[in-house]
């Protein structure tokens, strides 16, 4: 699993998405503007609702609800994972990221195209609220 870089600067659900689904952004992004999903839309990274929606077209399976963040330790193997939050006129916003063990070591890829690398393992940098657990289907 390699991480999406965001062409966009909203586009960060859909490049998680991509992340996990193994597709480069413009992909993603058809596959979401077809169903209705655009990066300008800010329910995008308001709502969880679309970007479960993009990995269940795939038959990627998520977790019914948010999971408050405890620690590293004890997310799954892999997640949606909501960093920087933010509330602007009493609505919550949040940057998608996804949360990966690879070969047992705990790894972030982030889309932010700032980043100097988007493999991020600086923990202590980043404030999880909450993640929705990911499953592929056996």
């Amino acid at each position: 699993m390699k991480p999406v870089v965001q062409e966009e600067a909203t586009g960060c659900g859909i490049a998680s998405a991509a992340t996990i689904l193994g597709k480069t952004y413009a992909e993603m992004k058809d596959i979401a503007n077809a169903m209705g999903i655009h990066a300008s839309d800010q329910a995008l990274w308001s709502d969880t609702q679309y970007v479960r929606r993009m990995l269940s077209v795939s038959g990627v399976e998520t977790s019914m609800g948010e999971s408050p963040f405890v620690s590293w330790d004890e997310l799954p193997d892999l997640a949606l994972l909501s960093i920087t939050h933010y509330s602007e006129n009493r609505r919550d916003f949040w940057h998608w990221v996804v949360f990966k063990r690879i070969d047992g070591t705990p790894v972030v890829l982030d889309s932010a195209s700032h980043l100097p690398s988007n493999v991020r393992t600086d923990f202590e940098n980043m404030a999880p609220r909450w993640f929705i657990e990911v499953r592929f289907p056996p």
